[in-house]
């Protein structure tokens, strides 16, 4: 309910934004976006229009919008409700032309948005404020923004737009993985600060992928499926949706065992599902099993005279500094592991969508 007279007051607003009372006092200071009239005592009191142009401001930084563009979009907004905002009207498409932002920049957390402009000494975020993204797709920082806000239709909206836009391979090695990764340091660093955060962005992101995996076409191979696992004492699962989503979306037939997977059950799966290649996940070093990777590599099944074994294929960064053995391979990234995978159903290397790194997928942590 509206005080017709007076207004909102900032906690209020705040509160139904998703963010705290001091990012709104910043909003209003730096760029200019506070409410048109000032209760007694120069208390700000917001109006429903006042209200309007901050949840514009929130929409346009969560599609990735520099704040200072966002604001005075914003501004237009409360001024000419009817006036369209020059150059926001499609930001997520425009974002993907927009130079990327320097190395020295973060997405800051509820408390500072700092994200596109050079911070003054006066102005400089204080350490610890921000998401560590470094040179990344501005998609990335508005999905970073939407994250940290816990704005989870923001979050949704912007996967879903990244899916459509760019493919999933782009999309999982430039956009959720280095957002993911940004969350997990920050954590790290944070005396466990930001573990909403990183929770609510990680449910978000494997539902969106698999909805992608739901929505591929139906399986056309009719050779032996793909087993994805991670290995015992291993909890990280989402590197291996992306890839079950890929495989998905090329018709290959796979079955996902997720997280943790007993030596014993993994032993049983492959020897009941005669796979034609084995996925083993491994987050760090210490959960990484070479003795199990061996075992399955070994493991043969078939007619006698016409036996064969899986090809197993190492992912995740807990198999570095090893050489793989006999019978195993180290893809490097999603892309590659999507590329060895449809050769061996004689599908081509499978992966046609432009942009992407070769590192930071499945070879890396997710």
């Amino acid at each position: 309910m509206y005080d017709t007279d007076h207004g909102i007051t900032t906690g209020a607003l705040a509160r139904r934004l998703g963010v705290s009372p001091t990012t709104v006092r910043s909003w209003d200071r730096r760029y200019g976006i506070g409410p048109a009239g000032r209760g007694d005592g120069r208390h700000r009191r917001w109006s429903p229009a006042d209200v309007a142009m901050l949840e514009e401001m929130c929409r346009l930084t969560a599609s990735g919008v520099p704040p200072a563009e966002a604001a005075r979009a914003a501004r237009r907004e409360r001024s000419s409700p009817d006036a369209p905002a020059v150059g926001v009207a499609a930001p997520a498409r425009a974002a993907a032309t927009a130079p990327v932002a320097p190395v020295d920049e973060a997405v800051s957390g509820p408390a500072s948005e700092t994200v596109s402009e050079p911070a003054s000494p006066s102005r400089r975020p204080v350490a610890g404020s921000g998401l560590p993204l470094g040179d990344v797709r501005q998609e990335c920082r508005g999905l970073a923004r939407a994250a940290v806000r816990l704005d989870a239709p923001a979050v949704e909206e912007l996967l879903r737009a990244a899916l459509a836009e760019y493919g999933l391979v782009t999309s999982w090695e430039e956009i959720m993985a280095p957002t993911l990764h940004a969350v997990g340091r920050k954590w790290e660093s944070s005396d466990d600060r930001y573990v909403e955060v990183e929770h609510l962005l990680s449910w978000h992101i494997s539902t969106a992928l698999r909805r992608a995996a739901v929505s591929g076409p139906a399986v056309t191979s009719q050779g032996p499926p793909a087993v994805l696992a991670c290995v015992p004492s291993e909890q990280h699962t989402l590197p291996l949706e992306a890839l079950a989503a890929g495989l998905a979306e090329r018709g290959l037939p796979t079955r996902m065992f997720g997280a943790a997977v007993p030596a014993e059950a993994l032993d049983a799966a492959v020897r009941r599902s005669g796979p034609a290649a084995v996925v083993l996940w491994s987050q760090s070093r210490s959960t990484a099993d070479h003795a199990l990777a061996r075992h399955v590599a070994r493991t043969a099944f078939g007619m006698q005279g016409a036996r064969t074994s899986p090809l197993v294929l190492l992912a995740g960064p807990g198999w570095l500094g090893r050489t793989p053995a006999p019978g195993t391979v180290r893809p490097t990234g999603l892309r590659e592991a999507l590329a060895v995978l449809s050769r061996l159903y004689g599908e081509g290397d499978g992966v046609e969508e432009r942009g992407g790194q070769e590192e930071g997928a499945v070879g890396a942590g997710g």
